[in-house]
């Protein structure tokens, strides 16, 4: 009995109780850990809170409803919007997605349901290096494969369509890794009862493992595309900018990120002031994504 007693005193536990005393180290470690956990996560969180604070300040500050509805002004006049750049960013998202989604989420079935071991490990070590590659790189990239190519076909050269697919090589990484993941994490129990009733592989994948990952797949989707709408480097290149209204995708379009970048480095204060704007609207269409995604994956479940 005295040896237990001892033993129990040596770990840190009160006599006659199970719990450790206040004053044991292991009890004195834990809780140091704590609070240095706690503070690293308060220092990363106040560099987000201040951004988004001093955004919103600033932002709704310059917001009002002719934002929306008209094009950007001259320098030197006060009022217009930048209407332009948000159907703009929507129109090349929305064409960066329709390409990536699909490529990416059959290229993941294919890595986890279908590849074999090498042709997996190789072809994700590939997206991994892509994932890692600079958005002005992607931009150079389309710039020389569509933006020149588009030229000589007589087709124009800064366009919509070449600015959404060099938002589909940034997409396409993202994509491809978090629907791969999801797949991965669907229970194997699930494709043997599939396949224990009768089920071929092609309907064990579109009706048992794809619904059970869909929220993950969707999730990161969303990312996906939050990352692809802030994007300015690869727009540069490839979709330019233009104080017009979008009118077709072979010719230069507008987007919130770029005008950002015009409007933030100008000398003009309307300008300025825009660009605060444009960066609160870029900040709630990201948010407003995330709500909505949020809310399908919900229904769907």
């Amino acid at each position: 009995m005295a040896s237990n007693i001892s033993s129990n005193s040596q770990l840190g536990y009160s006599s006659g109780s199970l719990t450790r005393a206040p004053s044991s180290p292991r009890t004195m470690f834990n809780t140091i850990m704590t609070v240095v956990a706690f503070i690293c996560a308060v220092m990363a969180i106040i560099p987000l809170v201040a951004v988004l604070g001093y955004v919103i300040f600033q932002g709704f500050s310059s917001l009002n409803i002719s934002i929306f509805t008209e094009l950007p002004p001259p320098p030197l006049r006060k009022g217009g919007g930048f209407g332009n750049a948000i159907l703009g960013t929507i129109l090349m998202v929305g064409i960066a997605a329709a390409i990536s989604i699909p490529i990416g989420v059959m290229a993941a079935i294919y890595l986890t349901e279908f590849s074999s071991g090498r042709t997996a490990r190789t072809i994700r070590f590939a997206t991994n290096v892509l994932s890692g590659v600079p958005s002005i790189i992607a931009g150079v990239f389309a710039y020389g494969i569509l933006v020149l190519t588009f030229n000589k076909l007589g087709l124009g050269s800064y366009s919509a369509l070449a600015g959404g697919a060099a938002l589909s090589i940034l997409m396409l990484p993202i994509i491809l890794r978090t629907t791969d993941e999801a797949l991965q994490l669907v229970s194997q129990d699930l494709r043997q009862a599939a396949v224990g009733i009768g089920a071929t592989k092609f309907q064990t994948v579109s009706q048992v493992v794809l619904p059970a990952a869909l929220p993950a797949i969707v999730t990161g989707s969303t990312l996906a595309i939050a990352r692809a709408s802030g994007e300015t480097a690869p727009l540069i290149f490839t979709a330019l900018f233009s104080p017009f209204w979008p009118d077709g995708l072979f010719k230069p379009t507008a987007s919130l990120a770029v005008l950002v970048y015009n409007y933030a480095i100008s000398p003009f204060k309307n300008w300025q002031s825009l660009a605060w704007a444009a960066s609160l609207i870029l900040v709630l269409l990201v948010l407003l994504t995330s709500i909505i995604t949020r809310w399908a994956t919900r229904q769907k479940a």
